[in-house]
């Protein structure tokens, strides 16, 4: 079984990958060809429609880095963990959720089903 601490810290450098180039890289060597992404905000599959999921989180919210949040857990082929969402500059988190990724028979991910916990208010 694959060493999730080491995939969550992939799949979270990811998205705090500023290249278009070299998330796309990073999103074909995680990803399954057809993974798929679903959190209450979207529901995509394939590379290019997690990559327009990801290009658009960065373009929301510029100036801010995604951090893992606690541990990782995983067992068969399944794996949890938190994360938050923090301004480069320091201070509190302005989005906190978790994950929950299913990996396919190579260690790839096949799905990711993301919990948003914490939210910024509407204005």
């Amino acid at each position: 079984m694959s060493d999730f601490k080491e995939l969550a810290d992939r799949y979270i450098a990811t998205w705090n990958e500023p290249d278009a180039d070299a998330r796309r890289a990073a999103i074909a060597a995680l990803w399954a060809e057809d993974g798929t992404y679903i959190d209450p905000l979207a529901s995509v599959a394939g590379h290019d429609g997690i990559g327009a999921v990801i290009a658009g989180a960065r373009e929301q919210f510029p100036g801010f880095t995604f951090r893992l949040l606690g541990p990782v857990d995983s067992h068969h082929g399944i794996g949890r963990f938190a994360w938050e969402l923090v301004p480069d500059a320091g201070g509190e988190s302005v989005v906190e959720g978790s994950d929950v990724a299913v990996l396919d028979g190579d260690g790839r991910i096949l799905g990711v089903y993301g919990f948003l916990d914490k939210v910024p208010a509407s204005q």
